[in-house]
């Protein structure tokens, strides 16, 4: 496991959100729950390529704290994967932390020996992401920074 001073440098900010998977068929049911204890949606989302799952992001009060609720599009979307391990069930899917520079983080994170399974590249609602593989710290971390791609 790492520690906070190997972190230091790659210049987190704070907690963006926290994903949940949920299995095909329950999104918007479980939207609704979130919904019930006085979350808002503010972005909903079909995010196709290596990642092919349907999320909404509700926001938890008025921080900037946010749970992203993922439904996954097809049998290859690595959420359905995590949902096939789990059981059958949905649940935690991985945290992310917002930066303000995706390349310096990336590049402190590479320098620190973390294991990244990809590139920084375009995430949903317009960000840029990469993520730390589980192994690092238990479970699946991305680093998000907030308008960071284009289009």
């Amino acid at each position: 496991m790492r520690t906070v001073q190997e972190l230091a440098g790659a210049g987190f900010e704070f907690v963006d959100h926290v994903a949940i998977a949920v299995k095909p068929g329950e999104l918007d049911a479980q939207v609704e729950r979130y919904k019930a204890l006085g979350f808002t949606e503010v972005h909903r989302e079909e995010v196709h390529g290596k990642h092919m799952v349907r999320e909404v992001l509700l926001r938890i009060g008025e921080g900037p704290n946010l749970i992203q609720l993922l439904e996954p599009l097809s049998d290859e979307s690595p959420v359905a994967a995590q949902i096939a391990r789990n059981g059958g069930r949905g649940g935690f899917a991985h945290l992310a932390f917002r930066v303000k520079d995706i390349g310096q983080a990336y590049a402190h994170m590479k320098e620190q020996g973390f294991t990244l399974t990809q590139e920084p590249g375009r995430g949903s609602r317009g960000t840029m992401i990469f993520f730390a593989h589980p192994k690092d710290f238990g479970f699946l971390i991305e680093v998000v920074q907030e308008g960071g791609a284009d289009g």
